[in-house]
Order: structure tokens, then C-alpha cells, then sequence
């Protein structure tokens, strides 16, 4: 039975990533898009914003970028497990003698395969624009870790916005309007401490934050140090994201699932 589940799981994966390489432009979000916040924020509001504690704002920015682009990901799992429930692919796949769970789980292998292009891309695009990391290779390796992680995370907010959503359409304006906000309203482009009142505190415990933070402080870049008497979340950067990233598979993994044998049904 497991070796069934993983064959068709890898199945599923295969096709989600043939999808891609045959409809590049529907990459755009995971390609050229997070290229374009590197070289707009690095060269046209990077003179007009300064770290505390000095040093280089396309450092700082990286970190930031790095997260966007991960939280984005649930936009691409979403687009397709909503696409594939009205293009009848759904259907298709229940009526072959396949494992159910395979058909997310091989959503869930694609997405997860595709988060690694954007961070491939901005991490080329950030060397050539001037980023460095100033850490060992263990601290280089959890970061990339933990984007991974948190990008394993994230996918399982798109399968439930897929499965709680009718149409791409749809999905694209529920996404738009509840991602954007999150990525915003976070140290991702400036420091929470140059934010007003409100704005201040929900960009302290917002996750995209600590996400951030977390990739500067093991790259070693800037904004990776906590002022003192900083928050919770932004002295502990990793152990907050951590936390989040294991809460959001707890919860949103159950009802995504539940969600999709409704969708399924009706």
C-alpha cells in the first residue's frame, strides 16, 4: 500500500512539474516576479532607506524578499488544485484505482519542488545586485532549510484556499487580498521599527517577520541582531517561525484535507 501511495504520489508530482515546464509563463510568480522586487527594491528605494545599525540595505533586503516569496507559494497551490477540481483532472484521477491522499500529496511534492526555483533565482539575482552572506556553511544551511520549511508550510494554506475556493479566478482575488496585506505589513522591505503604532505590533508577531529576520540573521546580514527590549518574536526569530511553520501544518493540513473530500463530493 505505501509503496502504491509514494508511486502515485510521485505520479501526480510529475505531472504538476510537466505542467510547468510546458506553461512557463505560469511560472512568472515564482520567476520573474521575485526578481523584480530584488532589482526595484534594491536600486530604486534602496537609497531612500536606511538600516539601524547601519550597513548595506540589499542585505537587509534579501531576507525580506526571500520571505514574500515563500508566503506568495500559496498562490501557485491554490491556481492548481483549484484549476485541475473544474478542468474535471480531479475526477479523472478518483476514478483510477489510486490512494485519494496521492492526489494531494503529489500537489503538495510539485509545489514543494517549485518553491526552489524563486529562492534559486533570488539568490542569483541577489549576488549580482551586491547581497553577501557573511556566516559559515551550517548557518547557510538552516536557512535554506527553514525556507523549505516554511515553504512546505505555506503549501498547505494554498491546498486549503484550493479547496475552499471554486475557481482560479476567485482564488487569485481571495489571495491577493488576504497575502498581500501579510508580506506588507512586516519587516520585510523596511525595519518594524520605522512603522507607526498599530502597524508596529502586527508587524512584530507577524510570521513574515520573524521569517525574515531569521534568513538575516543566518546569512549574517543586517537586521539579523534584535535591539534590546525587543518582542518575543523578533529576539527569537527562529524558534518563532518554527513554531509557526509546525502550527499552520497541524492545523491547516486536517481541514485542507477535510476540506477537499467535501469539495470532492458536492
Amino acid at each position: 500500500m505505501s509503496n502504491t501511495f509514494l508511486s502515485d504520489t510521485w505520479v501526480i508530482a510529475r505531472r504538476g512539474l510537466k505542467h510547468m515546464r510546458r506553461q512557463p509563463e505560469a511560472l512568472s510568480d515564482a520567476t520573474i516576479q521575485p526578481v523584480m522586487f530584488v532589482l526595484l527594491f534594491a536600486f530604486v528605494f534602496g537609497g531612500a532607506i536606511a538600516v539601524p545599525g547601519g550597513g548595506s540595505y540589499k542585505e537587509f533586503l534579501m531576507g525580506g524578499i526571500f520571505a514574500q516569496t515563500i508566503v506568495f507559494g500559496a498562490f501557485g497551490v491554490a491556481m492548481s488544485l483549484s484549476a485541475d477540481r473544474n478542468n474535471g483532472a480531479i475526477d479523472r484521477f478518483h476514478s483510477l484505482p489510486i490512494p485519494r491522499a496521492s492526489v494531494l500529496a503529489g500537489h503538495s511534492v510539485a509545489n514543494l519542488i517549485r518553491a526552489l526555483l524563486p529562492i534559486a533565482f533570488m539568490s542569483a539575482t541577489g549576488f549580482v545586485v551586491g547581497w553577501r552572506i557573511h556566516s559559515g556553511f551550517l548557518d547557510i544551511l538552516g536557512a535554506y532549510g527553514l525556507m523549505l520549511g516554511f515553504s512546505f508550510a505555506i503549501i498547505w494554506i494554498g491546498v486549503l484556499l484550493g479547496s475552499l475556493v471554486s475557481t482560479p479566478e476567485a482564488v487569485q482575488g481571495v489571495a491577493f487580498i488576504a497575502i498581500f496585506p501579510i508580506t506588507f505589513i512586516a519587516s520585510t522591505f523596511v525595519p518594524t521599527s520605522t512603522l507607526p503604532g498599530v502597524l508596529k505590533t502586527i508587524a512584530e508577531w507577524n510570521p513574515t517577520s520573524s521569517l525574515a529576520n531569521s534568513l538575516r540573521h543566518l546569512f549574517g546580514n543586517p537586521g539579523g541582531i534584535a535591539p534590546p527590549g525587543s518582542v518575543w518574536p523578533i529576539a527569537h526569530p527562529i524558534a518563532y517561525t518554527l513554531i509557526w511553520a509546525v502550527a499552520i501544518v497541524v492545523v491547516c493540513a486536517p481541514l485542507a484535507v477535510l476540506q477537499y473530500q467535501r469539495s470532492i463530493k458536492s
